[in-house]
């Protein structure tokens, strides 16, 4: 593990660096770059990856799945794909500061190409926390780190399904956090790929909400059969975490 005094040395204006509450673990962010948030931490829980499996983290951003998910899961490898530069180098940095080179690996690179770069069927488990809104109407810069992370201008929801399955052993895992409003889409995109959702979880902020999350579960050349497990509430009456959410926390 990096000393303070290397961490601070190599800390950049506008950035900080966030305790992630497990293994020691921290990540450092920048305030002018979509910085992760609870949909990171609920995705790196859902998803499973067993020893000596192989797991592509889609758009990694800063690194956060990746490194999450390794501390969840011991044995398993990790690669990282992303194609900004400020966060591909946001990414490298948070390997190197948790000391995790023998464990994750960052890629730079186009979601649209993944299979290209990295090669077809070579995982076990594909994780995603794509961009979510494919309306852009009204962005002020389409090209800030922000509106890319949040909209679909370099990427596609179906670009990202049908790399994860090209990428995806037969019988592999996509694991993606996403809107309910998409669903529709999403299960069409999977099922024209040769994915089938087998688990779904809706994510509430408050129980007398409506969702504004889903996680969901794929298998590359899987039987239909969809499971959907009990709601996931956030937050209770008086505004402070669930029990549930506090363990995901750690």
């Amino acid at each position: 593990m990096m000393t303070d005094a290397k961490i601070n040395a190599g800390i950049n204006a506008n950035e900080r660096i966030d305790d992630l509450c497990r293994d020691n673990l921290r990540l450092i962010q920048n305030t002018d770059v979509f910085c992760f948030g609870m949909d990171a931490v609920l995705l790196s829980t859902f998803a499973k990856a067993g020893k000596n499996q192989k797991v592509l983290d889609m758009g990694t951003g800063n690194g956060v799945i990746p490194i999450l998910m390794q501390a969840k899961n011991p044995g398993s490898m990790y690669t990282g794909l992303e194609i900004q530069d400020i966060s591909y180098d946001l990414a490298v940095r948070n390997v190197e500061l948790n000391s995790l080179s023998d464990k994750v690996n960052i890629v730079k690179g186009d979601i649209k190409e993944a299979s290209h770069i990295l090669g077809g069927a070579s995982f076990n488990v594909v994780t995603s926390n794509p961009p979510y809104m494919n309306e852009n109407h009204g962005i002020v810069n389409p090209e800030s780190a922000k509106a890319i992370a949040r909209h679909e201008l370099l990427c596609s929801l179906e670009d990202v399904v049908r790399e994860a399955s090209k990428c995806l052993k037969v019988k592999g895992h996509m694991y993606m956090v996403h809107r309910p409003s998409r669903l529709v889409d999403i299960f069409t995109s999977m099922k024209n790929n040769h994915l089938e959702p087998k688990r779904i979880r809706l994510v509430y902020p408050h129980i007398d909400k409506p969702a504004n999350m889903v996680l969901i579960e794929a298998v590359k050349g899987g039987r239909s059969q969809l499971i959907v497990e009990e709601p996931l509430i956030v937050y209770n009456s008086d505004g402070s975490y669930t029990e549930e959410l506090l363990k995901m926390y750690n």
